[in-house]
């Protein structure tokens, strides 16, 4: 078992990262004095592979548990979800010295975490993350919420875990286009950060597309450290933790127009990633190399690289909703050959887009 800090002051909490670590759960929670009335958030899917053994693990130190099961898919990431959260809350009486644990994927653990964040304005959670890209990304660093019909993660709060509980293990159940997806985040931590871990990458390429345990838990690793680095320097987002934002701009347009759930999260970002580096070789930022390999990386892992068939028009009007545009102009990350990243405003974004769409 591996363990990280992430270093926030009075709210800093661990990471475990470790291969079948779930009945290890209840001992976690112990070590950050966690509240011993729980409700365990997850969705049908989860609940039938690791329910049983996390409630096992929860019961045996102590805890009262609770379960709320919730739809599967990014179709359910809404308020109506969150608020039938909050109905379970208040049918079984849970109070501030209660907590909440996400057991599932991005999905559920953004929502798990803006039920807590809001609830009685503030409850304890943890997030026990199931998938790579939940694993790597999402249940790290604080962001929670929701999606909007006219935006992704529109609504949402930045609000801490007390703990994250990395199984690797849980990993092999997967399916494929789910796994690449979380691959796609793992890429993009090399790019934007880490040129020695993109190299890695390249070179275990084909272990870590065999799900090898000991290459994902050193990817895993890696990324959660990077990410942690980033947050504890920038938790709300106000400088360089924009940089973790490399291909969701324009991949969070690409999700909103082809409807939430038809093109997974990491597809999406991988699309922009490719996109990113394009805009970066046209402005002479990176090299058509760098472009190469990482367009050979991501296409390895079987993700998308191309942008579905939606105008220039249509991809603009989403983008002008992202959170990042300021004064009404659109600010995209854009990778500085490969290992560097920063943020640019790109003033003439309809043609730069007219030009890699035709």
């Amino acid at each position: 078992m591996n363990q990280i800090i992430v270093g926030l002051g009075e709210r800093s909490y661990p990471i475990w990262i470790g291969e079948r670590i779930l009945s290890n759960i209840g001992v976690a929670l112990n070590e950050v004095d966690f509240p011993k009335k729980v409700a365990v958030v997850t969705n049908p899917t989860v609940a039938d592979l690791y329910c049983e053994q996390v409630i096992d693990a929860l019961v045996a130190s102590g805890r009262q548990v609770s379960i709320i099961r919730v739809p599967d898919g990014e179709a359910y990431k809404t308020l109506e979800t969150v608020e039938n959260i909050y109905d379970v809350l208040i049918e079984r009486q849970f109070d501030r010295y209660c907590g909440i644990i996400a057991l599932g994927g991005g999905v559920v653990g953004d929502m798990t975490g803006y039920a807590a964040a809001t609830y009685l304005r503030g409850l304890p959670f943890v997030q026990i993350p199931t998938t790579l890209l939940s694993q790597v990304d999402s249940s790290v660093g604080g962001k929670t919420g929701v999606n909007h019909p006219r935006g992704k993660n529109l609504i949402g709060a930045f609000y801490q875990p007390m703990h994250v509980h990395i199984d690797v293990t849980a990993l092999e159940t997967l399916p494929k286009k789910e796994y690449v997806s979380g691959l796609a985040e793992v890429v993009k931590y090399g790019i934007m950060r880490d040129a020695t871990f993109f190299h890695w990458l390249e070179e275990h390429r084909e272990v870590l597309a065999d799900r090898s345990a000991d290459a994902l838990t050193y990817a895993i690793m890696r990324s959660c450290q990077i990410k942690a680095n980033v947050v504890e320097n920038d938790e709300k987002e106000q400088g360089i933790r924009a940089l973790l934002n490399l291909g969701h701009t324009f991949g969070h347009a690409v999700e909103t127009l082809a409807g939430y759930g038809v093109i997974k999260h990491g597809e999406a970002v991988a699309i922009g990633m490719v996109l990113a580096a394009r805009t970066s070789q046209k402005l002479k930022l990176c090299s058509i190399d760098d472009v190469e390999r990482i367009v050979d990386l991501l296409c390895f892992f079987d993700l998308p690289v191309t942008p579905p068939d939606f105008t220039v028009t249509e991809y603009l009007n989403v983008m002008q909703r992202d959170k990042k545009v300021k004064d009404g102009v659109v600010r995209v990350v854009l990778n500085h050959g490969i290992g560097s990243a920063e943020l640019h405003q790109l003033k003439d974004l309809e043609k730069m887009l007219g030009e890699f769409l035709t």
